[in-house]
C-alpha cells in the first residue's frame, strides 16, 4: 500500500528536552489514522514539523510520495488543524472559509460551492454571516474542522478535532470524518480512545519521541485472534479447552478470554466455546471480539516504560 505520510529519524529537542528520538513512522493512503500517545509524546511537535510550522533538528518527512510540504508546489494537497488555533475575530464565518479556500488554490465559484458544503457538515449553515468573535469555543472548533476539510486535500492532520464539542457534536464530527474515508488520509490525534477505535481503521502509538507500535486497528486489537466471552457466573472450561486443539482460555473477572491459534477464526471460536456456556449455565451476556484499543495501550504503554 502506498503512503500518504512518511517520517524518518526525526529528531527535535528543545534545550535539554527530547521532543522525538529519531521517530519512524508511515502512514497508508486512504486510511483514517489514529495518533496516540500520552501528553508530552512528540504528536503536535509531529505535526507541526509535518505543516512546516517547527524546524526539525534531523530528519525526514515525505508527503504523499512528494518530499516535504511545498504549498507553493502543492497547493491544496494538505490541511492542518492544530490543537490551539486561533481564528481571526472580526470577519463572518464564510468570509474566513472563503478566504481560506481560495488559499487552497479554489476559484471564487469553487471557494463559494466548498464552503457552503462545509458549513452544512460542520452544523453552522445559519451561522454562516455571524463574526467569529460572536462564537463559543465549541463553533469555533467546528469552523476549524471546516477549514481543515476545504478543498480537495490529500493528508489532513487533526489535533484533538473534537476537544470542546458537546456529546452529540462528537457523534457528528465522527460521521463527518468518517464520510472522507477513502477520498483522503486523515491522521487524528486524541486522547479519546473510544473515540478513535470507533472511528480509526489505523493507529499509530508514539511513546518518548518515538513509534512504539503501529498497524491496521484490526492487528492492535487482535480481532482476529481473541474473543471475551462476558458471563453472570464463572465456570470450569478445563474440558473444553483440552478438547479443542489451538484455544488457550482463562478468566478475567466473569469474562473468559479465549485465544485462537492456527487455523482458528472469529466464527469457528464461536462455534465451540458459546454452546459450551449455554450448556453449563454459564449465563452469556455479551461476546466481543479483540480487545479495546484501551487495553491495547495500556499494554503498549507499559512494554515502553519496560
Amino acid at each position: 500500500m502506498s503512503a500518504a505520510l512518511k517520517i524518518r529519524g526525526l529528531r527535535k529537542a528543545y534545550g535539554r528536552t527530547v521532543a522525538l528520538d529519531g521517530l519512524d513512522l508511515t502512514v497508508p493512503k486512504g486510511v483514517i489514522c489514529g495518533f496516540i500517545g500520552p501528553n508530552g509524546a512528540g504528536k503536535t511537535t509531529t505535526f507541526g514539523i509535518v505543516g512546516g510550522l517547527i524546524r526539525p533538528d534531523s530528519g525526514e518527512v515525505d508527503i504523499l510520495g512528494k518530499g516535504p510540504l511545498a504549498p507553493q508546489l502543492q497547493p491544496g494537497l494538505f490541511t492542518l488543524l492544530p490543537q490551539d488555533c486561533e481564528l481571526s475575530p472580526h470577519v463572518s464565518l464564510r468570509q474566513l472559509l472563503t478566504h481560506y479556500g481560495r488559499l487552497q488554490g479554489l476559484t471564487a465559484g469553487e471557494a463559494e460551492k466548498e464552503v457552503a458544503a462545509r458549513l452544512d457538515e460542520v452544523a453552522l449553515t445559519d451561522r454562516a454571516e455571524a463574526r467569529i468573535k460572536s462564537l463559543s469555543h465549541g463553533m469555533r472548533r467546528r469552523v476549524a474542522i471546516a477549514q481543515a476539510l476545504l478543498g480537495s486535500p490529500k493528508l489532513v492532520l487533526l489535533d484533538e478535532p473534537t476537544s470542546g464539542l458537546d456529546p452529540e457534536l462528537v457523534l457528528r464530527m465522527r460521521d463527518v470524518f468518517a464520510s472522507h474515508r477513502g477520498k483522503r488520509t486523515l491522521v487524528v490525534s486524541s486522547h479519546n480512545l473510544l473515540e478513535l477505535e470507533a472511528l480509526c481503521d489505523h493507529v499509530i502509538f508514539i511513546h518518548g519521541g518515538r513509534c512504539t507500535r503501529a498497524g491496521s486497528m484490526a492487528e492492535v486489537t487482535e480481532q482476529g485472534l481473541i474473543m471475551r466471552y462476558t458471563v453472570e457466573k464463572c465456570v470450569d472450561v478445563a474440558q473444553l479447552e483440552q478438547a479443542q486443539a489451538g484455544l488457550e482460555m482463562a478468566w478475567e473477572g466473569t469474562t473468559l478470554i479465549v485465544r485462537g491459534s492456527g487455523s482458528w477464526t472469529a466464527p469457528t471460536i464461536n462455534a465451540a466455546v458459546v454452546p459450551y456456556l449455554f450448556h453449563v449455565g454459564a449465563g452469556l451476556l455479551e461476546i466481543r471480539r479483540g480487545k479495546s484499543l484501551e487495553d491495547a495501550y495500556r499494554q503498549i504503554r507499559s512494554e515502553a516504560d519496560d
